[in-house]
């Protein structure tokens, strides 16, 4: 018993003296110039992306908007005593049915190219004359879309571009409104509701799909801040955004294309707190504005600071490389991040997802592995004590 205690005792000395080992990743898995530990690199991984090879789509960024399921219209007929006249909502199937006429196709239209349709039909079914403004259609609400969002963005998916709540809908408190401007049935609300574009991402040729054919759209001014003519999204469109194989600084930050923030997991088990609650880690400070440094996240878990013994943590960051899948660990010295001029470079950015933990410096180690010692001799000496008293 005499010998355990010794024993037990430089085993917890010498374990809290060492360090585990750096962390190792597959190679190439490192996509991001600050992750690289002060090697200049051009964060390149990968050829660039291609955008299919399909008809281009002749129509310009601010032509008419087209209808979707969901939109609601008012049908107005001259000499129409609400037979036909009244509210109609375009089904999910994109057809409106008309009291007495049938479904007539919506979806994908034009108001003005739906409104000639109506009009076409119910002259031929000897309803109306062909008189001018005969068949007036308006638009009371315009609903939100279904796209399909691709490539170097952080969610890729199916997306909805412009959905209001119930509360929000037109018409719902000032009464019957003509007229709407879905300000969210756009290009950049789908890729910001799909994540936001990644770093890596070519918003220089952003494809967009719709019935076989493309066009090719540069966001850059939606994200400089310049001036920006948004692109109108029709329900069924594709999305796809090709990568540079790059990664692009300039694109960490909130802007039209790129996610207002970020969530990420926070564990500080350091001394002197023992849980994340002491540590002030909570929902409100694992949310992060976008384009977060790994050094600003550890200041909001509280992993700088406090005691100088503690002064030599350790900090690891967990990610994943986006464009290959493969997970990312990186490991660096708290200090040398706060003391060191060229903190930059090694200096990773946080990115959606990511995980953050802190380690105690050798010398809290110490302290830890003398504290189970005592605890060990505590527990041992009345054993001793016994065991002597039996002796005699």
């Amino acid at each position: 018993m005499r010998i355990i205690v010794p024993a037990i005792a430089s085993a917890a000395l010498l374990a809290g003296c060492t360090t585990g080992p750096q962390p190792a990743n597959i190679a190439g898995a490192l996509w991001m110039p600050e992750q690289q530990a002060s090697v200049l690199q051009s964060g390149c991984s990968q050829a660039a992306g291609m955008l299919p090879d399909l008809p281009q789509m002749s129509r310009p960024d601010g032509a008419e908007p087209l209808l979707a399921p969901g939109d609601r219209l008012q049908l107005r007929i001259i000499g129409d005593a609400d037979r036909i006249s009244g509210t109609y909502v375009i089904g999910a199937n994109g057809d409106i049915g008309l009291n007495g006429i049938g479904s007539i196709a919506a979806a994908g239209l034009s108001l003005p190219e739906l409104e000639r349709n109506l009009a076409d039909e119910l002259v031929a079914r000897d309803i109306v004359q062909r008189l001018r403004n005969a068949v007036r259609l308006s638009l009371l609400e315009s609903a939100g879309v279904s796209v399909a969002v691709s490539g170097a963005v952080f969610i890729p998916g199916s997306v909805r571009a412009g959905e209001r709540a119930p509360d929000d809908r037109v018409g719902q408190r000032e009464g019957e409104a003509f007229g709407d401007a879905n300000v969210g049935r756009t290009l950049s609300t789908a890729l910001r509701a799909a994540g936001g574009v990644r770093p890596d991402a070519d918003i220089s040729r952003i494809g967009l799909v719709r019935n076989g054919t493309l066009s090719v759209h540069d966001l850059r001014s939606g994200h400089d801040g310049t001036a920006f003519q948004d692109v109108a999204l029709a329900n069924g469109d594709s999305i796809i955004v090709p990568t540079s194989g790059c990664f692009d600084a300039r694109l960490v930050r909130p802007s039209l294309v790129t996610a207002p923030g970020i969530r990420v997991h926070m564990s500080n088990l350091t001394r002197p707190a023992n849980n994340n609650a002491g540590a002030a880690v909570g929902q409100q400070t694992a949310s992060l504005p976008y384009g977060t440094r790994f050094l600003q996240g550890l200041v909001a878990m509280n992993c700088v600071g406090g005691s100088r013994m503690n002064a030599g943590r350790l900090a690891v960051l967990i990610s994943r490389n986006p464009m290959t899948g493969q997970s990312v660990v990186v490991e660096r010295a708290v200090e040398d991040l706060v003391r060191a001029a060229d903190r930059d470079l090694d200096d990773p950015y946080l990115m959606p997802g990511d995980a953050l933990a802190c380690y105690d410096s050798r010398w809290m180690n110490l302290r830890d592995a003398i504290g189970m010692v005592t605890d060990v001799a505590s527990a041992v000496t009345p054993a001793l004590l016994l065991e002597q008293a039996v002796t005699k």
